[in-house]
């Protein structure tokens, strides 16, 4: 039972009818879930707005409404007015957990491209340093030893906290997590006192009528989190970086490879073995150490300054710093499989056109015998990313091989046809095998000495979409799978 009176503290609001005395039995935001005597606040979403609903929500017990414009309740029931339902619900489910984000170290990271490796880089050096660590993010929620898939990169504002009350309770230190302008935009973390916000990157993404109006508003977006941390730490080289960072009241550090970034990365080495690829590189400036990470590309550098720039203010040493980089992974992000001795064969999540591109020119700096491009697209999601992600492929690669993604409720052959239009804009060769497992047995099979293998599109996704239904299906089974079957 938590006190009206209490929950409302910390919002700015409006008894239009009732009495904050009294107690609730729960928070409560989904029409679906209302209880008795919980306090229930409307959203207005794209399709469906609780507001009209109200009558029936109060039917089922709702003891007080939260709500954004006047509505009708019955006597008995408490109507609380708020500018935003969005933001108020925030701040009430910090209050109803206890706010449990004053009992942790939290640390956000925003930006186009990087967030979820940069997430997982940071969380892997602090536990190797001795800290106990929570994450949030685009692949799944981790709490101890709770793996708990993720529907969205940052959720919804309740389950954030609830998260946060847990990690609590399990004895974190420290949550990183992923923040995304969308979970921004609807104040899914308002009210969290961040200690440390990170900026990796700004590119056009996201633009469009169930997301963000224009570029400028994404930007602007972003640039919140830097209103709501007590340091800011910022990827100087970016083109938006004074766009993003304006008006913000952090203490600030930056990163990059410009000479005036506090820590300042030179002298950047690419590697390349049998089943390795890898960067080394110096960082001057607020440190001065040589690094070596086993992820490819000059944007592994820069997620991996972000890393070290925050590991510095929870004191760790340098050389905890330096064994935890070589060994730290991110499922589904360049992830490298142990195959052969001949060639890498690679799991990526590159999903559309630009982060295609970016994983494919990346690899194609290491001057691999072949690289062989192997990627399906998503049925009911646009057209354009297919005619797109096949004129990449055909474009950078030696050799793509087109197969099935998540068809959803589409034939896969019509989404091969599509990706096919685009692959016909280039020159470049490219095979159909529509059944994922056979086209992994296909490169495998056909691997030849110094090529360098991507399968894209997947990452750390465990399952197929086919007609409404998911079905298991991991990438590193089916490689093990064709091993074992190649083997006999």
């Amino acid at each position: 039972m938590k006190s009206v009176s209490g929950l409302l503290e910390n919002l700015d609001y409006q008894i239009i009818k009732g009495t904050r005395e009294g107690e609730i039995t729960a928070l409560v935001y989904d029409s679906r879930r209302v209880t008795k005597d919980c306090m229930f606040v409307c959203i207005k979403g794209a399709v469906y707005d609780s507001h009209e609903h109200v009558e029936e929500i109060t039917a089922k017990g709702a003891r007080v409404i939260v709500a954004e414009r006047e509505v009708e309740v019955p006597e008995g029931v408490t109507l609380v007015l708020v500018a935003d339902t969005r933001y108020a619900l925030s701040l009430l489910s910090a209050a109803y957990f206890d706010h449990p984000a004053d009992r942790l170290k939290v640390i956000g990271i925003t930006g186009t491209k990087g967030k979820t490796t940069t997430t997982f880089m940071i969380k892997g050096i602090l536990e190797h340093a001795g800290y106990r660590v929570g994450l949030i993010g685009t692949i799944e929620t981790i709490i101890g030893e709770t793996h708990i898939p993720a529907n969205n990169t940052t959720p919804e504002s309740y389950l954030v906290q609830e998260y946060f009350a847990q990690m609590v309770e399990a004895g974190c230190q420290i949550c990183v997590m992923e923040v995304s302008s969308q979970g921004l935009m609807m104040h899914r973390t308002a009210g969290i006192p961040f200690e440390i916000g990170i900026f990796t990157n700004l590119a056009p993404d996201h633009i469009g009528p169930n997301e963000h109006a224009s570029f400028e508003e994404y930007a602007a977006c972003k640039g919140r989190l830097f209103r709501q941390c007590r340091m800011g730490i910022a990827n100087a080289d970016d083109g938006h970086f004074e766009q993003v960072l304006e008006g913000h009241t952090c203490t600030l550090e930056t990163i990059g490879f410009s000479e005036k970034a506090d820590y300042r990365a030179s002298g950047v080495e690419l590697i390349g073995r049998p089943g390795y690829l890898g960067v080394r590189y110096h960082i001057s400036g607020k440190m001065d150490m040589d690094v070596e990470i086993d992820v490819p590309g000059t944007f592994s550098v820069y997620n991996s300054l972000v890393a070290i720039a925050v590991c510095e203010h929870f004191n760790v040493s340098a050389d905890d710093l330096r064994e935890a980089l070589k060994v730290v992974k991110t499922k589904g992000r360049i992830e490298m499989v142990p195959v052969s001795e001949d060639f890498i064969l690679m799991i990526d999540y590159a999903h559309n056109a630009m982060s295609l591109e970016s994983l494919l020119l990346t690899l194609k700096e290491y001057h691999p015998k072949r690289l062989v491009c192997v990627f399906g697209c998503g049925g009911n999601r646009s057209r354009l990313r297919r005619y797109e992600m096949g004129e990449v492929s055909g474009r950078l690669a030696d050799l793509t091989v087109i197969t099935s993604d998540n068809p959803r409720f589409e034939e896969p052959q019509a989404i091969m046809d599509d990706i096919k239009v685009g692959m016909g804009r280039t020159d470049g060769a490219y095979v159909e095998i529509c059944d994922r497992k056979e086209a992994i047995r296909y490169v495998i099979e056909h691997g030849q000495k110094g090529d360098v293998i991507v399968l894209a599109g997947k990452g750390h996704e465990d399952y197929q979409e086919i007609k409404g239904k998911k079905y298991p299906m991991d990438e590193r089974d089916l490689i093990r799978e064709v091993l074992q079957e190649l083997s006999e």
